[in-house]
């Protein structure tokens, strides 16, 4: 479980805002936060993640401080064990699709572990490409598979479909939902499209201006499919 309240003074192309959040996620929830542009939702993971400084709060996961104000902890990224994919896949282009995955793999070098994620992306006969030659779906699957190649619990993504067209964004939504289950993931996901919301997701967190303003089941916000019906 993951518990965060956290406070943060913003900018964004309205003014200056609070962002001031409290989060309980339980262990195993897929979780996805929608809202306007500038409501504070990257700048929430990168604060989990550690990658943003928080001006109060706190952060627990499993009952170890990540960060704490008041107790001055703040862990280093590499020590708090998740894994965060951006909608930039930042992959390193004179390596192949192998080579990213070991050297995000740091020491442990798992070879079996990099075969069995090489495998569920089926990404088996473009491992020994470079990113260039890949597709942008290839290339997502190796973001994501090179941000679990540590065996992360916790799983953070930032908006990672939103540049795919709609058969990729399906077929990495199949991706993202089989590694959630079958890893163990607590995930959460930034994410506008309320296909995606509705077919990934089992909480739903609405924000506005630094605030939750709404929050529930996906499928309470909306009841079919059709984005007109959206509520949030």
């Amino acid at each position: 479980m993951i518990r965060t309240k956290l406070s943060k003074s913003l900018d964004s192309g309205t003014g200056k805002f609070l962002l001031d959040i409290e989060l309980h996620i339980e262990q195993g929830e897929f979780v996805a936060l929608t809202g306007s542009s500038g409501a504070g939702k990257t700048s929430l993971l990168k604060m989990i993640a550690g990658l943003m400084l928080p001006d109060a709060g706190q952060i627990i996961y499993k009952e170890k401080t990540w960060f704490s104000k008041q107790e001055k902890i703040n862990l280093r990224p590499q020590l708090r064990g998740l894994g965060f994919l951006f909608q930039e896949y930042a992959l390193f282009p004179n390596m192949t699709v192998r080579e990213n995955l070991e050297y995000a793999a740091g020491d442990l070098k798992e070879q079996k572990f990099i075969a069995e994620l090489l495998e569920v992306m089926e990404l088996g006969d473009l491992q020994g490409q470079k990113p260039a030659l890949l597709s942008g779906g290839q290339q997502q699957r190796v973001a994501l598979a090179r941000s679990l190649v540590r065996r992360p619990e916790l799983l953070l993504l930032d908006e990672p479909l939103a540049a795919l067209d709609m058969e990729t964004r399906s077929r990495i939504e199949k991706y993202l939902k089989e590694v959630h289950e079958r890893y163990g993931l607590t995930t959460i996901l930034i994410s506008h499209n309320p296909e995606e919301v509705l077919n990934l997701a089992t909480q739903l967190y609405q924000l506005d201006r630094g605030k939750i303003i709404a929050q529930g089941k996906p499928a309470n916000f909306f009841p079919n499919k059709h984005k007109e019906n959206w509520k949030v």
